[in-house]
């Protein structure tokens, strides 16, 4: 029989104090506990979350001084605690199109899972009718800044740090879908929504719609379809029956984002890009894959391991999930194009010990680039 997660949360003491000089006085609500059963005969785990007053959140952030995102549930500001730790504040807006629902679900989520690959919650508070979330401070913003975000957030990432970016949040994808023995459906997977930490490891964010995958005996039918425009599947938008291919569709978007430094949608492009899925199509048909890749990266990729990811790409975006791979699927062929990559520029730096103007390096530069341009892999038909 399936279970789902429940809370369950102390209140005896409202308030205690903090042991720390540098916020002394400032009240922090006691610890909840919130658990999910294993599946291990459903033996009760635990994760402790830590519940903040709002006194201390506003000391915390100084009241809102400083803003570093806006989304559909609200503002999010950056913060201190006490202990040094840098957080991200999340505080739902009055006008947030999402609710109290939202809310309840990725506090019960994100204090039921741990991996390295999906952003941790670090506390919550509700109280005076605020709800807010706290989260560590991804100093790297999110891969969607990156890529082509505002100008101050841009950075030009190399193919081998984009690869690694992507394994890593196919990775994180990969646990939601397997945990528990139930699938986890994350429902909003896009590039804003995967996070990089300090070391450029990547962590998927967001879970306010993330839900169960139908089981036997359920309703497949969800009434309310989820999604950001240009990352939705078309199935999963036309029939309303969820799945996990419903989050390896997105994915395959942001693959396709990580690939060509493009958006999703954006109608100040020629009408035949307007969408980037559709752009891609076309392109990855007529082998013209020099044409999807982003210009700051030309040149500076091994062409089987490109092939591999825009493959990968591809396969994820078809029209019918019963097309798509698994997150599996996609984890295995990204750390085999890494691994590729990877060997590659190990063998291009040994080359480089020739010596710049060796008669030897430019030998084998070029059949290592003859090679290379004539390396074409099919993963899928």
């Amino acid at each position: 029989m399936a279970m789902g997660i429940f809370v369950v949360c102390f209140y005896k003491q409202k308030f205690v104090r903090r042991a720390h000089d540098d916020l002394k006085g400032y009240p922090l609500a006691k610890s909840a506990v919130f658990a999910i059963p294993s599946t291990d005969d459903f033996v009760v785990k635990s994760i402790s979350i830590q519940t903040f007053s709002l006194e201390y959140i506003e000391a915390s952030t100084q009241k809102y001084k400083t803003l570093i995102g806006e989304g559909g549930f609200g503002s999010v500001y950056r913060g201190t605690l006490t202990d040094g730790q840098e957080v991200a504040v999340k505080v739902r807006s009055a006008t947030s199109t999402q609710g109290t629902r939202e809310f309840e679900n990725e506090l019960n989520l994100l204090s039921a899972i741990r991996h390295e690959n999906l952003v941790p919650l670090l506390g919550y508070c509700c109280e005076n009718d605020q709800q807010i979330l706290v989260y560590p401070f991804m100093s790297n913003g999110s891969l969607q800044d990156r890529l082509y975000g505002e100008a101050s957030k841009r950075k030009i990432l190399d193919w081998p740090t984009r690869l690694s970016i992507a394994l890593g949040a196919a990775r994180g994808l990969t646990y939601l879908h397997t945990f528990s023995g139930r699938s986890l459906i994350h429902r909003d997977v896009k590039s804003s929504n995967i996070l990089l930490d300090h070391s450029m490891c990547a962590k998927v964010a967001d879970f306010g719609f993330s839900k169960y995958a139908p089981q036997e005996g359920d309703s497949g039918a969800s009434l309310e379809v989820r999604g950001t425009a240009g990352y939705l599947d078309p199935e999963y938008y036309s029939t309303q029956h969820l799945s996990a291919k419903s989050d390896v569709f997105s994915f395959g978007v942001v693959l396709l984002e990580i690939i060509s430094g493009r958006e999703p949608l954006n109608i100040n492009r020629p009408r035949n890009e307007w969408s980037l899925v559709e752009w891609a199509k076309p392109l990855y048909r007529e082998q013209k894959i020099d044409e999807m890749v982003d210009p700051n990266i030309k040149g500076m990729f091994h062409v089987e391991a490109m092939w591999r990811v825009v493959e990968v790409a591809l396969a994820c975006i078809e029209p019918f999930s019963a097309y798509r791979p698994t997150m599996s699927d996609i984890v295995r062929e990204l750390e085999d194009a890494l691994i590729i990559e990877n060997n590659a520029s190990e063998y291009m730096k040994s080359i480089d010990s020739f010596g710049a103007c060796s008669a030897i390096r430019c030998l084998l530069v070029s059949s290592v680039k003859q090679m290379f341009d004539s390396s074409q892999v099919y993963l899928w038909p």
